[in-house]
């Protein structure tokens, strides 16, 4: 130590029995004899419980130290020297044995997750990353996006090939915007008069066969028509009429022929093809 020392005075720090011609271990400066260096400062192994001595290998993790020899898999009691190792609850296994009793398993394949290997996780489920694909077309999600449903795994494009709502008219996919007629769905610009072809959103139409028709063309079409007037009687919008024997009028065409007053909730007599009240019968027959 670049130091002179009287033999007698060269002595243990612990001990104080002299070193000269005995081996000696320095610490911080200050030599100890092999007993008490290896009392005061030696590890105790892990497996054996032994003093790991200054001639045996002192194999650590964790703050654990094993002799070289007891440096086992605690379940198949191979040695671990110089190869991959796990640790659970304070033991440590060899890789294969760490795998097959701790490792988790992919979600997909059931296999287990080697070290090393890259997950894919989504909230308490993990994937390998190949694994990790699309139910309906099996090309790997990747970093793309996916839609989860019913513990499988979508593609955006599966999801709306499969999921999403269609139009019951061009049979492409309402991503907003539609409309709901008897239970079904339309686009806006899809959800016209069946004989028009005028887009019927947000308009007064009605239906006859199963069909939507804008008012218009349902009165030109179906409608009763008016004996007054001719124009049709929808009946839409709350408009009421009047009808008697064959012949139907608006309520406000069903005047009489001679006085044009209004014969609504009023007695009226027919003349040929025309109606009248009492009074013009009255004058007619005098």
């Amino acid at each position: 130590m670049n130091k002179d020392w009287h033999s007698g005075h060269f002595c243990c720090w612990q001990c104080d029995e002299s070193l000269t011609g005995q081996r000696y271990v320095l610490r911080d400066e200050h030599p100890y004899c092999i007993k008490c260096y290896e009392s005061v400062f030696a590890n105790g192994c892990e497996e054996c419980n032994k003093i790991i001595g200054i001639d045996s290998k002192d194999l650590s993790y964790k703050d654990k130290h094993w002799h070289e020899a007891c440096f086992l898999c605690n379940r198949c009691r191979v040695s671990l020297v110089d190869k991959q190792f796990g640790s659970k609850v304070d033991k440590i296994y060899c890789g294969n044995c760490y795998d097959s009793q701790f490792a988790s398993r992919c979600d997909g394949c059931g296999e287990i997750f080697r070290a090393g290997t890259k997950k894919m996780e989504y909230k308490t489920r993990q994937w390998h990353e190949k694994c990790f694909c699309c139910v309906v077309c099996k090309n790997p999600i990747g970093t793309k996006s996916f839609i989860p449903r019913e513990q499988e795994i979508y593609c955006a494009g599966c999801y709306e090939d499969k999921f999403a709502t269609r139009c019951v008219k061009c049979n492409k996919i309402i991503t907003s915007g539609g409309v709901t007629y008897k239970n079904e769905p339309w686009h806006r610009d899809c959800f016209t008069c069946s004989n028009c072809n005028n887009s019927l959103a947000g308009q007064r139409f009605t239906s006859r066969d199963d069909k939507p028709y804008c008012a218009d063309c349902f009165g030109e079409l179906f409608a009763k028509r008016c004996t007054a007037c001719s124009k049709p009687i929808t009946g839409i919008g709350g408009t009421r009429f009047i009808s008697f024997e064959d012949r139907h009028w608006h309520n406000d065409c069903f005047i009489c022929a001679g006085c044009k007053t209004s014969l609504v909730g009023r007695g009226f007599i027919t003349d040929a093809d025309d109606i009248i009240c009492p009074e013009c019968a009255k004058m007619k027959l005098m």
